[in-house]
């Protein structure tokens, strides 16, 4: 990702796909599927497959240039896979989408998916394709100010399949939430996965059929 290097140490604005404002910070370091920003408090990871744009920021004051704190992970060989394996056991929020956030730890990686437990929706399982942005906790701190006896170590008991299709047909038949539930008509009893389609019946007793693809993420209520 040679292309970006003229914008390392650099503010930036990057525009996110389903984002309606760019996030601002200092370009730190560039990998072949990943950036990395530092808003002067918090470091921000971002698979470059929902990059936009980006450009100079038109206001270099806008971000307070404090010295660089320690990184959170190691970059000596820094992509999206790489850092989602250091991020194991880190509390981090993840960006879904344009509002949809999570707050916990990445717990297990697999092919094309992960596991997230979070202390609001439990064990959720999300698209690596879908992941907008990981934003690592500062030191000391937990989601929501709770303690650690709210964050298991091993907090599900479900064996884990290598890919998000075959993840998803173990749960036919379980009411699940689709996207974190962002509308009503992603909740309901699933009742088919495969060929990469879904049927879902919602709570009015109506078929729903998507493709999933357009599945972000997966939690039983």
């Amino acid at each position: 990702m040679k292309l970006l290097h003229s914008f390392l140490g650099k503010l930036v604005d990057v525009g996110l796909s389903g984002k309606k404002l760019p996030l601002r910070g200092s370009l730190i370091d560039v990998g072949n599927d990943i950036i990395v920003l530092h808003n002067g408090s918090q470091f921000t990871y971002i698979p470059t497959l929902h990059l936009q744009y980006m450009t100079l920021a038109e206001d270099p004051t806008a971000v307070d240039p404090a010295p660089q704190p320690e990184l959170p992970f190691d970059h000596s060989e820094i992509a999206y896979r790489k850092i989602l394996m250091n991020a194991k056991g880190i509390f981090s929020e993840i960006s879904i989408s344009g509002s949809q956030s999570l707050h916990g730890y990445v717990t297990s990686i697999m092919n094309d998916f992960f596991v997230f437990f979070s202390p609001v929706y439990r064990t959720v399982y999300i698209s690596l394709e879908h992941v907008k942005s990981i934003t690592p906790y500062i030191s000391n701190t937990t989601p929501y100010s709770l303690g650690q006896d709210r964050f298991p170590l091993h907090p599900t008991g479900t064996t884990l399949s290598r890919t998000f299709e075959q993840q998803l047909k173990k749960l036919v038949g379980e009411l699940v939430v689709f996207n974190l539930g962002e509308a009503p008509n992603k909740i309901g009893r699933l009742n088919v996965a495969e060929n990469n389609m879904l049927e879902l019946v919602t709570a009015n007793g109506q078929q729903l059929f998507m493709h999933m693809s357009h599945v972000k993420s997966v939690h039983l209520p």
